[in-house]
């Protein structure tokens, strides 16, 4: 399995998503702009879902091969 590159970007897009879920945690924390960090979260949102279609490809992809 590691040695499929795509397995290396599904590792880097749920890097991005906990990266941007402590971002987003962290603007809550402080007490900062609530828009801002609804928009944070909704980023979040969006990069989970990249990295759930990533995780489903590889996996069909991964099947398919044998």
């Amino acid at each position: 399995m590691a040695d499929d590159p795509f397995f290396y970007v599904i590792i880097a897009s749920c890097l991005v998503v906990a990266g941007v879920l402590v971002w987003g945690v962290s603007q809550f924390g402080r007490g900062g702009d609530p828009k801002k960090s609804n928009k944070i979260m909704q980023l979040r949102i969006l990069a989970q879902f990249v990295a759930v279609v990533l995780i489903v490809g590889f996996a069909i992809i991964r099947s398919t091969r044998g």
